[in-house]
Order: structure tokens, then C-alpha cells, then sequence
């Protein structure tokens, strides 16, 4: 795929993105809040889910292992 097609294709999908969200329609002030809400929106929604998502998996993980008798041992049965 050479560049010029690239280009085409990725001005294809923002005038695609346009018509979706009728945002060809409105005043460039309007657009620039749109977007920048919807950015703000998409960093936040990304930074949580690689903060909590992680954390969530191994909780999950600790509790299955735990369901399932594969527990860590005990500190103090290692002290004794």
C-alpha cells in the first residue's frame, strides 16, 4: 500500500467518522469542543482501564487459585 492510498483511505475514514457523528454540520468552534470532549473521554477510558484492569485480572486470578486449593502458603508456618 503505497502513501497516496493511505492518505485517501485514512481522509475516506474522518469523512466516514463526519457522516457518523454529524459533526460535518457543525461551526468549527462546535467542532473543536466536540473533539476535544470526545478525546478527553477516550484518554480517560484508556488510563482507567490500564490502571484497574490489570489489578481486576490478578484479584481474579488470587481467587481462583484460592477456589481452587492452590493457596500461598502461610508466613508463620514457615516461622515455626
Amino acid at each position: 500500500m503505497d502513501i497516496k492510498s493511505m492518505k485517501n483511505y485514512l481522509y475516506w475514514l474522518y469523512c466516514q467518522f463526519e457522516l457518523i457523528t454529524c459533526s460535518y454540520l457543525m461551526e468549527p468552534w462546535e467542532k473543536l469542543l466536540f473533539y476535544t470532549f470526545n478525546i478527553t473521554m477516550l484518554v480517560m477510558v484508556l488510563y482507567i482501564a490500564y490502571i484497574f484492569v490489570p489489578v481486576r485480572i490478578t484479584m481474579a486470578f488470587q481467587f481462583f487459585l484460592h477456589l481452587f486449593g492452590n493457596q500461598h502458603e502461610n508466613t508463620l508456618s514457615i516461622v515455626k
